[in-house]
């Protein structure tokens, strides 16, 4: 570690595990036609590492799943014009 400089990423043993399995499990097997396409892809990709591909770190369990906020509904009781389908969910 002495050799190592402090915030150096292409050093970090974390990093570079994360950019190996980034491009063996994405870039190597897909050819961009667009930004808009890399962006939509990688996104796609980015959720189901994050949410759904077993880790060896968690036992081979994957991480928990993304959390949705609904809005609080309205105070009071609904009148004629409330609208009966609930609004989109918030994703974070």
């Amino acid at each position: 570690t002495a050799c190592i400089e402090p915030g150096s990423p292409w050093e970090n043993g974390y990093c570079e595990s994360f950019n190996a399995k980034l491009r063996d499990e994405l870039l190597n097997g897909e050819i961009f036609y667009s930004l808009a396409e890399a962006k939509i892809v990688i996104e796609n990709w980015r959720r189901h590492y994050n949410t759904r591909r077993p880790h060896s770190s968690l036992g081979c369990r994957p991480p928990a799943p993304e959390v949705v906020q609904w809005p609080a509904p309205p105070s009071g009781p609904a009148s004629p014009a409330t609208p009966t389908v609930a609004p989109r969910p918030v994703m974070h």
